[in-house]
């Protein structure tokens, strides 16, 4: 794959960011905040029938020309690409899901994070995880909870790696389990590749569209628009036509769409 080289001032626009551009914790913490509450997660076109594809530059025109959103392999891409432009090392990793997926359930290899070294520590950083994904990077080299500007968070030692947890209420959630050893570039392409096309893949059967807004996440899921707010209150309420979906993707996620455009949604079709 050619170099690619990141348009820093595009990208910085894009997300709401003019702060320091030094390769520091504060300037991590700083984009992977923006990031989040200005790109939605989101898998409209693989809900089109689009394949998803990962080269830097289409990943970089879609998200910042286009001002769209993306899933885990678009939006890690792109930080990755940004990260290593401002002067950090950054190692591309996979996870396997375990977001609400009982314990006798294997997940594969679907999901993408980062590990980026700052001053001597190592961090996992995680720009495309959706409802329930971190807001700042967390420390690697420690089990202890880490704040962040939504959740507790920690990392606790597990067969093969580190299994990523978040504090909902009093109880520790398992969101996904990764090892620290790099894969092989056609593993990302593998784990893409199965995220768009498989028939049994998450994303090929539900519509999910996610944001952060202040302390509150914005959750389209299905049929359904949720306000979570940071005291675990929520309120909900049914979508009821294609036309309100597309409206509420302009509204609350700057995503436009002409009239008419139908997404598949085989989990709750209209």
């Amino acid at each position: 794959m050619p170099d690619f080289a990141p348009d820093l001032d595009a990208y910085c626009a894009r997300i709401g960011y003019s702060g320091p551009r030094d390769a520091s914790l504060a300037t991590l913490r700083a984009l992977h905040l923006h990031h989040v509450a200005a790109v939605p997660f989101e898998n409209l076109d693989v809900l089109l029938g689009r394949r998803i594809n990962l080269d830097p530059a289409v990943v970089a025109e879609k998200i910042i020309g286009r001002r769209r959103g993306g899933y885990c392999f678009e939006q890690n891409a792109l930080f990755r690409e940004v990260l290593r432009a401002l002067g950090f090392t950054v190692t591309p990793l996979l996870a396997r899901v375990r977001w609400q997926v009982p314990a006798e359930v294997s997940t594969p290899l679907t999901h993408n994070v980062l590990r980026v070294e700052v001053d001597g520590r190592s961090w996992l950083a995680d720009v495309g995880f959706g409802a329930v994904g971190s807001t700042a990077p967390l420390a690697l080299d420690t089990a202890e909870p880490q704040p962040t500007p939504h959740e507790m968070r920690r990392l606790i030692p597990s067969p093969g790696g580190l299994t990523h947890q978040v504090l909902y209420g009093d109880t520790w959630g398992d969101v996904y389990r990764f090892s620290l050893e790099p894969p092989a570039p056609v593993d990302f392409e593998l784990g893409n590749w199965f995220s768009c096309t498989h028939p049994r893949a998450h994303f090929i059967n539900n519509l999910v569209v996610t944001r952060v807004r202040g302390l509150e996440r914005l959750i389209i899921f299905n049929r359904e628009f949720i306000l979570r707010r940071a005291d675990g209150t929520a309120d909900r309420r049914e979508i009821a036509s294609p036309a309100e979906l597309l409206a509420l993707l302009a509204e609350q996620y700057g995503l436009h769409f002409p009239a008419g455009t139908h997404f598949n949604i085989p989990a709750a079709p209209w």
